[in-house]
């Protein structure tokens, strides 16, 4: 599957979640999906809590996360104590 067609199963708008990037046809955020995947959820725990989810969509999450940041300066989150 190419990225373009990965990317279409992510959509915003502004009545869903407002606005908010989410999995076509459902209310799961990108940004919940990553949380899960950084707390150490598997893709199959993923896929066997939401029903009708597919391998392709957590695809796209990723991807869609990738291609936000490729265009970003880093900004850490927390400082460093020296």
């Amino acid at each position: 599957m190419s990225d373009e067609e990965l990317l279409q199963r992510v959509v915003c708008d502004p009545k869903v979640m407002t606005g908010k990037p989410v999995v076509r046809g459902t209310r799961l955020t990108v940004e919940y999906v990553l949380k899960l995947l950084s707390q150490g959820w598997g893709l199959s725990d993923i896929l066997g809590e939401y029903e009708g989810l597919v391998p392709e969509d957590i695809q796209a999450c990723l991807l869609f996360a990738s291609k936000s940041l490729s265009n970003t300066s880093f900004m850490p989150l927390i400082s460093e104590s020296v």
